[in-house]
C-alpha cells in the first residue's frame, strides 16, 4: 500500500486526505498548530468546559463553490457512536443555510438592502443586473462598468491568463479617471470581498471572481450564497476529523514538520520537529509520497537550493505576494440581526465587512457558553491594514490589539447607527481578535496573512504536481480553476495533489473531480471569434474603446 504524508492539516491537506483515503490510501496528516482547519478553523477563547468561539474570519460559500461544498456533502454526520449512511443519511453539507440579503452601510445614509435571492420576475432581474455598489454612481460610470464586464465575459482564455493578468483590476476600470463615488463603491469593494488591493490585484482574477458572484446569483440550481449554522469546527472540521480517522487517516495536531530532505530526486523523509506531539517527535520519517500542503508564507522555508534546482515552480513561490485579511467577533448583549446576510461598510477606511452569527448558528448554543450575558456575535472582518482609522489616525497594522478592537468598533457604529442606534457602547462584552495578529513594538505583525493575486502573479503559481516525482502540493496558492486564496482554492488544491499521486500509483479507479468555472454559453461565439483574434495578434475591440475614451478624458483635462 502507498504511503503518503501530508504536512499540513488546513482546507488543502485535509481535502488531498480525504481524497486518498477513501481510495484506500495509508494517509498521515501532520499540523503544526493544536487544531486542524487552517485559517478556516474556529476556535474557543477560554478554557472554560463550553467556550463561546473566535475564528479567523467568518465562513463564506458563494454559488461557484463547487469543489468545497461536493467534500462537505461527502462528510457523514455522527448518529451516536455510528456514522450515518452517505447516501441516505445527513452531512456536513446539511449545515450550511443560505443568506438572503446584504446590507451595503454607509456613514452618509440609512444604506442600501440587496438581495442575493434568484430573481424571479422581469423586474427582478433588472434590480440584479445592476450592481449592488452602483446606486449612487454616475450613470456614465454605471455604462462603463457594463461595458467592462461585457469585455471579460467575451475575452477568450488566452487573452485572460497572457494579457488580463498582467494588468491591474485598477488600470482596467479606469479607477483614475472615474468618480470618487466609482472608486469608493466599486474599485475598493472588491477589497471587502477578498484579500485584493484594487491597484495591484489581477484584472483576470478580480474580474473573474467578480462576474462568477455575479452569475451565482442567476442560477436557480445552487443557492447564491450560505454560511455555516455553527462555528466551523463545530459544524465542519470536526465532523470530518472523526470521518478520516473512521477511514484509518492517521492526524497529528501540534506537530509541525521542521524540514523535508532530498537526494537531488525525491523526497526522501520529513523531519519531525523536536517537542512536537507526535510519537515520532524529533526523528526523520519516511514515505512513498509526500503532500506539501503549508500556507504560501511558510511554503518557501521548506523548498532548498536543490529542490529549486529540480523543479523551479517551486523556487517562484517565494515571489508571491501576500495581504492581511483577519477578523474579529465582538461578543453582544443583544441579538443584533440586521440583515440575514452579510455587511459591507462602504466608507470603512479598513474594508470591513460583516455579519450577525446567532441568527444562523441553530445548531450552537450561545445562551450556555461563555458569558451569561452574551447574546449575540458580530463577526467583522478587515481587509486594509495600510489606510489610516478614524479613531486613532493609524492604520491597523500601527495599532495594538485593543486599539484595533476599538477602531473597528468605532467604524461598524458609524455606518450602522446613521438611521438609529443599532450597536452602543454598553452592548459590548467581549471581543476575540483572531490570535495570528500580534502584537510587537512598532504596532502588530501578522503571522497568518492571504495570498493575493497580484499583477502577473499567475507565472508564480505552480501546479499540485511539481517536477519532484514524489512531492505535490495542497494549498490556495496552487494553480486552480478557482484562482483565489479561498477555501475552494485550497480543496482543489488537494484533488489535484491526490489525483497526482493516484496517477503515479497506478490507480484504475475513479480519480477526484476537478469542475471548470461555469460562465453563460451565450457568450462562447465571442470568446471563440476572440480567441481568433488574439493568435493574429488582434487586441479585443472593448480594448480600442477604452483607449479613445482614456485619451478623451486626458485631452479634456488639459484644455
Amino acid at each position: 500500500m502507498t504511503e503518503v504524508f501530508v504536512i499540513g492539516g488546513g482546507i488543502g491537506g485535509l481535502s488531498a486526505a480525504h481524497e486518498l483515503a477513501q481510495r484506500g490510501v495509508d494517509v498521515t496528516v501532520f499540523e503544526a498548530n493544536d487544531r486542524f482547519g487552517g485559517k478556516a478553523r474556529s476556535m474557543p477563547i477560554d478554557d472554560s468546559p463550553m467556550p463561546l468561539h473566535g475564528e479567523h474570519g467568518f465562513r463564506f460559500f458563494p454559488a461557484f463553490y463547487r469543489h468545497v461544498v461536493d467534500t462537505m456533502d461527502r462528510i457523514p454526520l455522527r448518529d451516536g457512536e455510528l456514522f450515518t449512511d452517505l447516501e441516505d443519511g445527513p452531512t456536513v453539507a446539511d449545515n450550511l443555510v443560505e443568506t438572503g440579503e446584504t446590507l451595503v452601510a454607509s456613514t452618509t445614509g440609512p444604506g442600501n438592502v440587496a438581495s442575493v435571492a434568484t430573481p424571479e420576475s422581469v423586474s427582478d432581474w433588472l434590480e440584479t443586473l445592476r450592481p449592488a455598489f452602483v446606486d449612487e454612481l454616475p450613470r456614465e460610470d454605471v455604462r462603463f462598468l457594463l461595458e467592462r464586464l461585457l469585455y471579460l465575459v467575451t475575452a477568450c482564455q488566452e487573452r485572460r491568463d497572457d494579457e488580463l493578468d498582467d494588468v491591474s483590476w485598477w488600470e482596467f476600470i479606469d479607477a483614475d479617471n472615474r468618480s470618487e463615488e466609482f472608486r469608493d463603491r466599486l474599485a475598493y469593494a472588491t477589497q471587502s470581498l477578498v484579500a485584493l488591493r484594487p491597484q495591484v490585484g489581477s484584472a483576470r482574477t478580480i474580474g473573474t471572481i467578480y462576474l462568477q458572484l455575479l452569475f451565482g446569483q442567476f442560477d436557480p440550481t445552487r443557492p447564491t450564497e450560505q454560511i455555516l449554522n455553527g462555528p466551523t469546527n463545530e459544524a465542519w472540521i470536526d465532523p470530518w476529523i472523526d470521518y478520516l480517522e473512521s477511514l484509518g487517516v492517521t492526524l497529528y495536531a501540534d506537530s509541525p514538520i521542521e524540514r523535508l530532505t532530498f537526494d537531488g530526486r525525491r523526497i526522501t523523509g520529513a523531519v519531525v520537529a523536536d517537542g512536537a506531539a507526535a510519537p515520532v517527535a524529533g526523528e526523520t520519517v519516511t514515505a512513498d509520497e509526500y503532500v506539501l500542503a503549508v500556507p504560501v508564507e511558510v511554503a518557501p522555508e521548506f523548498v532548498t537550493p536543490e529542490m529549486a534546482s529540480a523543479a523551479p515552480e517551486l523556487g517562484r513561490i517565494a515571489n508571491l505576494d501576500t495581504a492581511w485579511m483577519n477578523g474579529i467577533q465582538f461578543y453582544l448583549t443583544e441579538d443584533v440581526e440586521l440583515v440575514r446576510g452579510h455587511q459591507v461598510y462602504a466608507d470603512a477606511p479598513w474594508a470591513l465587512t460583516s455579519i450577525s452569527q446567532r441568527q444562523f448558528w441553530s445548531d450552537y448554543d450561545v445562551d450556555s457558553r461563555g458569558p451569561e450575558e452574551v447574546a449575540g456575535v458580530l463577526s467583522v472582518i478587515a481587509s486594509d491594514w495600510d489606510t489610516p482609522g478614524v479613531l486613532y489616525g493609524k492604520p491597523a497594522r500601527e495599532c495594538t490589539r485593543e486599539e484595533i478592537a476599538a477602531e473597528i468598533w468605532s467604524q461598524v457604529k458609524s455606518h450602522l447607527n446613521v438611521a438609529g442606534d443599532r450597536l452602543t457602547d454598553d452592548m459590548l462584552v467581549d471581543w476575540f481578535l483572531d490570535p495570528a495578529i500580534v502584537e510587537t513594538e512598532d504596532g502588530v505583525e501578522n503571522r497568518s496573512p492571504l495570498l493575493i493575486n497580484t499583477v502577473g502573479s499567475l507565472r508564480n503559481r505552480p501546479p499540485a504536481d511539481v517536477a519532484i516525482p514524489n512531492l505535490t502540493l495542497a494549498s490556495d496558492y496552487v494553480r486552480t480553476n478557482s484562482d483565489l486564496a479561498s477555501m475552494e482554492s485550497a480543496n482543489e488544491a488537494g484533488r489535484r495533489a491526490a489525483n497526482a499521486i493516484l496517477e503515479r500509483t497506478g490507480y484504475s479507479g475513479r480519480t477526484a473531480r476537478i469542475w471548470e468555472l461555469e460562465e453563460p454559453a451565450v457568450f462562447d461565439p465571442f470568446k471563440r471569434q476572440d480567441a481568433i483574434r488574439y493568435r493574429l495578434g488582434l487586441p479585443h475591440p472593448a480594448e480600442i474603446t477604452q483607449s479613445v475614451r482614456g485619451l478623451t478624458t486626458r485631452l479634456r483635462g488639459r484644455a
